[in-house]
């Protein structure tokens, strides 16, 4: 397993990846420096210390959570303490993490909800705290206090993506699609060529269309879709979404040739056009799962769930052309 495993986020990082990072943390402590002064000065003089060596603690030490290795969590820990203080907004949130991570009962995860709050009393802009407030609420299942908690995290930082996308998803789990979409949206304006906000809208889009207004809400779709496998040619959801959108439309003349206003930035393409657009996601799905499933080096980025979802949308649309 490549140590550079630790210097990309660890929600990115299957759990197989995490596992294997996880046992080896004993010995990345081992071999990494214990204690490294707080001291600005001094730290500029330790060849020991780097950038990578931060993150390396950090993401090691929410790989080891996610596989209970709480010991050696605790070690992580220790030594991002040592170097950055208590009083770090970022340290205090993995600090609470730890906490919520080995909490035995909700009475804990409570006690743990009164700590954020007493800080946020103290100093009501510690974003990381606020964050992981929010997280927790919803962790709990108290979604309604965790869009408030959300909301005033927004109030304060209005460009904060993340907030604004874990909004999007307790919105969309509530079934209210509008706000969604909406929230999403302003992921978007912040993040304007991230392929994968697009291929979101669009999913959320696609989900929306089956209560209300689909014509608008099927081509915004295929708008989002087509942009995110423009900007990333490889992108398997941008593909699989692409796929469901013109499947749904070509099998729906009545919604394919609804009149959308005149306001509507884009309407539905013909029906020849949607054609083209499902054919280049069938080959591109083909060729993704192909690839991927031969272990060409290129073509291993993607999860499992992702392919075997690829995989069954092919399928079905072999049957469906067979028959």
């Amino acid at each position: 397993m490549s140590s550079s495993s630790l210097l990309h986020p660890p929600s990115h990082l299957s759990p197989a990846t995490a596992s294997q990072l996880s046992r080896q943390a004993p010995s990345i402590l081992e071999n990494s420096p214990g204690a490294i002064s707080a001291s600005v000065l001094q730290s500029v003089f330790s060849a020991s210390e780097t950038q990578e060596l931060w993150t390396v603690y950090e993401n090691l030490l929410l790989s080891c959570l996610r596989t209970h290795d709480d010991e050696s969590a605790h070690l992580c820990l220790g030594r991002l303490v040592n170097r950055f203080g208590n009083d770090n907004e970022r340290i205090m949130a993995l600090k609470g993490l730890l906490k919520e991570a080995t909490a035995p009962d909700d009475a804990a995860l409570d006690l743990v909800l009164q700590e954020y709050d007493q800080i946020l009393q103290v100093n009501p802009v510690n974003v990381p705290i606020a964050k992981r407030r929010a997280g927790l609420l919803r962790a709990m299942g108290r979604t309604s206090e965790a869009v408030n908690a959300l909301s005033s995290l927004l109030d304060m930082s209005p460009t904060d993506a993340e907030a604004w996308a874990e909004l999007a998803d307790l919105y969309l789990a509530q079934g209210l699609y509008s706000q969604a979409v909406f929230a999403q949206e302003e992921v978007l304006i912040l993040q304007p060529n991230a392929w994968n906000i697009h291929a979101r809208l669009g999913e959320i889009l696609l989900m929306a269309a089956k209560t209300s207004d689909a014509p608008k809400r099927l081509a915004e779709a295929l708008k989002r879709f087509c942009r995110s496998i423009e900007l990333c040619d490889n992108y398997l959801r941008g593909y699989y979404g692409l796929k469901l959108t013109t499947q749904q439309l070509l099998s729906e003349p009545s919604t394919r040739n609804s009149k959308l206003t005149e306001s509507e930035e884009w309407s539905i393409p013909a029906a020849s056009t949607l054609q083209k657009l499902d054919t280049v996601a069938t080959e591109k799905l083909a060729e993704i799962t192909r690839r991927n499933l031969a272990g060409e080096k290129d073509w291993q980025g993607y999860s499992d769930a992702e392919i075997a979802a690829a995989r069954e949308l092919l399928e079905s649309h072999s049957a469906a052309t067979v028959r």
